[in-house]
């Protein structure tokens, strides 16, 4: 399909760290009323605008999990990379409410709760993330664009090659998803990440230029044949709507999120594709989100939306941290 192109300088005007994660946390909002809900009842009832409700009985502009998770590594970073501070503010937000809007977690998932109390059992970051194949959750994709920002910096910087990156990338995946399938999820994140931010032209070609740069990569990693179906941009972004898994598997995620970019052409119409998929809405919409505000820019978000975003005030002092840039 043909995209519109947005030219590199709009998406440079202001912070990638105040597009990105406020693109994140307003996709987040957006979904986390509609979470869990069946596609069939998106179809029915068609999220267009920030809603209360749901599951979580969220107000509007109110967010769960992934933008608490997302906080907490930001706050992180601000003193380096740091795994274990990470994940001690990881159980800080779970056993007090840190980091959340409303003074408690929302939407914990199976998988990360079971890494917190191992973590909380006998202190060890090495084993405290799960790690078999049934646990391939999303949990550790839906937190990693804060990482993959700094790690992009540092790159640029010439202070980090892609290896210590990406090595940054899988040890924080691996506090909750220690698995290579989740990881590898993140790291292909960060290869869009990184070549939104890059290279000229429009999303799809970004998108298709990042993917590829991924398959590159992860040529010989055994876990790269559970994402084919992204082998082929051009074949994937031509399925239909069904044809789209909206799950917590974290294969199902990143596809839906990729999915979503290069059959829309503005940050909206993305986040709206994302959430209207049902299921794990707040997740594949603030993943969404996060590249889309990348690549859109700030200006793209609806002001409506970022209006009525919970701490929104305290979100974008966090983005403006200069030490990130």
């Amino acid at each position: 399909m043909e995209m519109k192109q947005v030219d590199v300088g709009i998406r440079n005007r202001t912070s990638i760290w105040l597009s990105g994660i406020m693109g994140f946390a307003v996709g987040d909002a957006l979904g986390a009323p509609a979470e869990f809900g069946e596609r069939w009842m998106r179809d029915m009832d068609p999220v267009k605008e920030m809603r209360s409700g749901g599951v979580f009985d969220v107000p509007e502009g109110g967010w769960t999990d992934d933008t608490s998770m997302t906080i907490a590594t930001m706050e992180s970073l601000k003193n380096g990379f740091n795994p274990e501070d990470m994940m001690k503010r990881f159980l800080s937000w779970y056993r007090t409410g840190e980091y959340s809007w409303c003074g408690k977690p929302i939407g914990v998932g199976k998988q990360i709760l079971r890494s917190l109390e191992q973590y909380e059992e006998n202190g060890d970051i090495n084993t405290c993330g799960c790690r078999t194949e049934m646990d391939n959750g999303n949990g550790s994709l839906m937190r990693m664009l804060p990482v993959c920002l700094y790690g992009y910096t540092k790159q640029k910087r010439g202070e980090l090659g892609i290896e210590d990156v990406l090595s940054m990338i899988y040890q924080a995946s691996a506090l909750t998803h220690a698995h290579m399938r989740s990881k590898v999820a993140c790291g292909m994140y960060y290869f869009l990440v990184a070549t939104i931010l890059e290279k000229r032209g429009n999303l799809y070609e970004c998108i298709r230029y990042g993917l590829n740069q991924g398959m590159k990569y992860y040529g010989s990693e055994q876990e790269l044949r559970y994402y084919a179906r992204l082998m082929d941009l051009e074949w994937f972004c031509q399925l239909d709507r069904d044809e789209i898994h909206s799950s917590g598997y974290v294969v199902d995620t990143l596809e839906a999120v990729i999915w979503c970019l290069v059959t829309t052409d503005t940050f909206s119409e993305s986040l709206l594709k994302a959430v209207n998929l049902g299921m794990d809405t707040d997740t594949i919409a603030a993943l969404t989100g996060g590249l889309a505000g990348v690549y859109y820019g700030y200006e793209s978000i609806p002001g409506k939306w970022i209006e009525i975003l919970k701490m929104r005030g305290e979100l974008e002092q966090l983005c403006n941290w200069s030490d990130y840039k």
